[in-house]
């Protein structure tokens, strides 16, 4: 017999006792009752593992559900194997599925064939469920690079070149589910039967396959119309068309041929028009309040600043704020329940102050705007004094600027609302997408050394309260948006490794940190690294993360 310390995010721990050589799977079977929701994988001793590894002695066994970004992907890779194998048996073997991006809390997909209806999509969900109910397990065969790309041998495949082209990938996961043989780059659940929750529904030209979520573990969230999403992804697909970068493979062959620069040029020159496209829309308009609203790292500021050069291109003379000014002072800060301070909620600004000097400047009037002070906690004054000529525009930023709440107090036909957020239509390869939090994070962990001197272990910690707080309080405004910009610039995984790889490589293994930053870092091993980012124009978004920028 062995014994096992157990625990959980729910600080759930306890020792328990297990025959020799026990799987984490057979742990999870004796406590299920315990627990508040199914588990779907493990960390033993600060590594993150599959239910499917043998345990010892003494090891630690912290248990994992879908709250946990490592195991909600193991449950999205595990669920995407069922539906592929499932739309085969439907459609048949040489159908071709491409899973797209997040759309709707899921995956848009696409599958390759005429005649996709609403009657394919519940064949393909009875027939997921069926492959449920048989209990099928996932096999695994773990192979070198090497190993693999022997047997891709003569192979022109995407799995091909990918691992051609990514140096750093030193293994490979082949699962087989029954006939079905595929690559993941996540450790699947132990069998189909893990895969209780899903929801398939045909949507435009594709399929959506929707999974319960990190917020809603035990149920499908209802669904939710993001038409301002599905064509902001569809404008990026045509971007990397336009740009002929489809997959990691192809951004790694320009990195290693030093081919990157046109690439890097064309991607800022598409922003640009982007932005100036936006500016035209502001100025037909004639709308006075600008609000721009986003989640963590999708470059804000940058894009705010942009938007005002082209602005004052087209003649208009406008003012640049930000919602952060308007932090009600430390002591007034409002309490989490935890007793900490709440400073992510929309509470933790002064929504009135922020309508009257709003009202104020839109009627002609000059007002002393707060610039607020972070190391004091409090709004100070008298170092701008600010007014706003007859008809122009006043550009406002910050996390709550959709929220109807801010700007409840301010004329509705003075708005025009723009929700901006990093959006890759990059992947990995047909099957393995490129989570757009992951990209962000890493836009946060460099900007975060680079300016605040934290060290990633700081920046993995905050993490979960940053997502939490853009789940509660940005997502669900972003579809009240006249305009989405979708800050993401294709080469950025490959500028970004060159900062982030060292900042992960130094946590080390005893760190609550590790397992996150091994996941990142087995993430970054996808993408050849661009040494020379001289390249990159200082007026770009993603200067606003490695430095160099003018505008930040």
């Amino acid at each position: 017999m062995i014994k096992i310390n157990v625990k959980t995010k729910d600080q759930y721990e306890k020792l328990i006792e297990m025959a020799d050589n026990a799987q984490a799977s057979a742990v999870v079977k004796k406590l299920e009752k315990d627990l508040p929701y199914q588990i779907l994988s493990c960390r033993i001793n600060n590594v993150n593992e599959s239910l499917n590894a043998t345990l010892k002695d003494n090891d630690e066994l912290y248990l994992l559900d879908i709250r946990d970004a490592s195991a909600n992907m193991s449950y999205q890779a595990s669920a995407t194997f069922l539906y592929i194998k499932a739309v085969h048996d439907v459609l048949g073997q040489s159908v071709n599925v491409v899973i797209n991006n997040s759309l709707s809390k899921g995956l848009f997909t696409q599958i390759k064939t005429n005649g996709i209806t609403d009657q394919t999509a519940t064949a393909i969900s009875w027939r997921m469920q069926e492959l449920v109910n048989e209990d099928i397990p996932f096999e695994l065969e773990e192979l070198s690079a090497s190993e693999m790309l022997e047997r891709l041998k003569g192979d022109n495949s995407i799995q091909h070149q990918l691992l051609k082209s990514a140096k750093d990938i030193s293994s490979v996961k082949l699962y087989r589910l029954d006939n079905e043989e595929e690559i993941f780059y996540h450790d699947l659940v132990p069998s189909t039967s893990y895969i209780k929750l899903f929801e398939i529904k045909r949507y435009k030209n594709g399929m959506l396959l929707r999974l319960p979520q990190p917020t809603s573990p035990k149920r499908v969230p209802p669904y939710e119309e993001q038409k301002l999403l599905y064509d902001a992804f569809s404008e990026a697909t045509r971007w990397d068309r336009i740009l002929g970068i489809n997959y990691a493979s192809d951004l790694n062959k320009k990195v290693l041929d030093d081919d990157y620069q046109e690439l890097i040029l064309l991607s800022e020159a598409l922003h640009e028009k982007k932005i100036a496209e936006i500016a035209d829309q502001i100025f037909s308009s004639g709308k006075r309040i600008v609000l721009i609203a986003g989640p963590s790292s999708s470059g804000k500021t940058t894009f705010a600043n942009r938007l005002c050069i082209q602005l004052k291109v087209l003649g208009l003379k406008p003012l640049y704020l930000g919602t952060d000014d308007y932090f009600k002072n430390r002591d007034e800060t409002p309490l989490l329940p935890s007793g900490e301070k709440d400073y992510e909620s929309l509470r933790a600004i002064d929504v009135n102050l922020f309508a009257k000097h709003m009202n104020a400047l839109v009627s002609g009037k000059k007002v002393d705007l707060p610039t607020y002070d972070f190391i004091d906690g409090i709004k100070k004054y008298g170092k701008r004094i600010a007014s706003v000529e007859n008809n122009q525009p006043i550009v406002i930023e910050g996390i709550h600027a959709l929220n109807p709440e801010l700007t409840k107090d301010i004329d509705e036909d003075l708005k025009f609302r723009i929700y901006i957020s990093p959006l890759t239509q990059l992947n990995i390869d047909p099957y393995n997408r490129i989570p757009t939090s992951d990209a962000r994070m890493l836009r946060r962990m460099v900007r975060d050394n680079l300016h605040r001197g934290y060290d990633a272990s700081q920046t993995i910690k905050s993490w979960p309260l940053v997502r939490e707080g853009e789940e509660k309080y940005i997502f669900p405004y972003s579809q009240w948006a006249d305009v989405f910009f979708n800050s993401h610039c294709l080469y950025e995984l490959s500028v970004l490794k060159k900062y982030a790889q060292p900042l992960l490589l130094e946590i080390q293994k005893d760190s609550f940190a590790y397992p996150e930053a091994q996941r990142l870092l087995e993430f970054l091993n996808f993408f050849a690294v661009a040494q020379n980012d001289s390249c990159i124009p200082n007026n770009s978004i993603i200067r606003e993360f490695i430095g160099g920028s003018v505008l930040v």
